[in-house]
């Protein structure tokens, strides 16, 4: 039996929330409980929640839970699993919504494939209501996605169902990441296990007027690079039995996003910078 626990993390987003609740709630493959984790919201974000799902009746689970803002993503969600009970996890965040048979799709590509531990599926992405096209995403996204992922985050939260086990194998997401939360926790999953993929877009990933923790710096290289960073130079890879040749992979790919980076401090005028992540990224070039 799979029993989905549904959770969704929320700041300041009242309308938006109420969407991407009744997307949830008009699934044809109903889940076990919705979890909404509402990181300090001042808008009556929390306030919606209980309101739309005490309508729900009793064959539903359900909880709002309130926490302290801390605007870490990761952090947030991490909570919200920890008070859930079902045995695969979907992820939604607030701004985005699903399209009503998103889960039995999933759950059905579950049940005809055992050894899949984690289903994704393709998204549509809206910017101020129009479509943002995805003729450039040429990455692979189903199997042995590892090498794909190390480049950029090729999975998007909203899409993702996760076997409980292995969410507790992975330990969850970093909650010192503000950004990029999600790619690094994509590097560490699939450098172990191969994941299932719907090729339907079953998520609507929304981006407009609100304020995006992904667009709070402008860009995102930077987490991206402390993230893989950490795994290589905490020796993550080896911890985990993961094979030196994919190990190899990591190193290169962090190596040139470092040189990456530094043309783009360069392009900006911090000279000072740059010179310290190609430094950063000679030092990893010579890693083999």
């Amino acid at each position: 039996m799979t029993a989905l626990s549904i959770i969704i993390p929320v700041y300041n987003r009242r309308e938006l929330l109420s969407e991407a609740l009744e997307s949830v709630l008009n699934q044809t493959e109903k889940p076990h409980e919705i979890i909404v984790a509402d990181d300090g919201s001042r808008d009556g974000s929390e306030e919606a929640a209980r309101e739309i799902l005490g309508k729900t009746g009793e064959n539903l689970r359900w909880k709002v839970l309130k926490m302290s803002h801390t605007g870490l993503a990761g952090r947030v969600r991490n909570r919200a699993v920890a008070a859930s009970e079902g045995n695969w996890i979907a992820f939604l965040d607030s701004d985005d919504l699903w399209a009503p048979e998103k889960l039995a799709r999933q759950t059905a590509l579950a049940r005809e494939n055992r050894d899949l531990r984690l289903i994704h599926t393709r998204e549509v992405w809206l910017r101020k209501g129009k479509v943002v096209s995805q003729k450039t995403q040429t990455h692979r996204r189903e199997g042995d996605v590892y090498e794909d992922s190390l480049g950029k985050c090729i999975i998007g939260p909203s899409t993702v169902m996760i076997r409980r086990d292995l969410w507790e194998e992975s330990g969850g997401f970093r909650e010192d990441l503000e950004i990029a939360e999600d790619y690094e926790l994509w590097i560490r999953i699939t450098a172990r296990d191969p994941v299932g993929y719907i090729d339907e877009p079953l998520v609507t990933k929304r981006a407009g007027e609100w304020e995006q923790l992904s667009e709070k710096y402008g860009q995102i290289e930077k987490f991206r690079l402390a993230g893989l960073e950490n795994l290589v130079a905490s020796g993550w890879f080896a911890r985990h039995g993961v094979s030196p040749e994919r190990e190899s992979l990591a190193v290169d790919e962090l190596a040139r996003k470092c040189h990456i980076y530094a043309l783009g401090c360069e392009k900006r005028g911090r000279s000072e910078e740059a010179a310290a992540w190609h430094r950063k990224g000679d030092m990893y070039g010579l890693i083999r």
